[in-house]
């Protein structure tokens, strides 16, 4: 990875799909991601690690299976480790994750959503 300036804006110009992270920076055995959702992704967990939502642009709905928690620009939440959740955003979000490197998307539930990540 490079030791640059990451512009945000940039690189999230970079990409159109969907529920895809890109990796844009690495911090110790941790990944930075940026990703753009819109509507429903699939009910899973991560039994091994939190993980990190920070929304740029955009509302995030993380539903949980208990509550919903709703993300504005400049907020974020960690899903702790285990807890089943799903995101959802009902127009284009962009969004930044962070969390250790080679953790899979679809976490425990697999399936067509799974994405490679790679850097941009």
């Amino acid at each position: 990875m490079s030791t640059d300036v990451v512009d945000l804006g940039e690189k999230f110009d970079l990409f159109r799909e969907h529920w895809s992270p890109k990796l844009v920076a690495r911090l110790n055995d941790y990944e930075v991601k940026l990703v753009k959702v819109q509507g429903e992704f699939v009910w899973h967990s991560h039994e091994e690690t939190d993980e990190l939502f920070l929304v740029i642009e955009g509302t995030l709905t993380i539903q949980l299976r208990d509550r919903d928690v709703t993300l504005e620009p400049g907020q974020l939440f960690v899903v702790p480790r285990g807890v089943e959740h799903c995101p959802r955003a009902d127009v284009e979000v962009k969004a930044l994750l962070l969390e250790p490197a080679g953790v899979v998307n679809t976490g425990n539930a697999g399936g067509e959503l799974t994405a490679r990540v790679e850097p941009i």
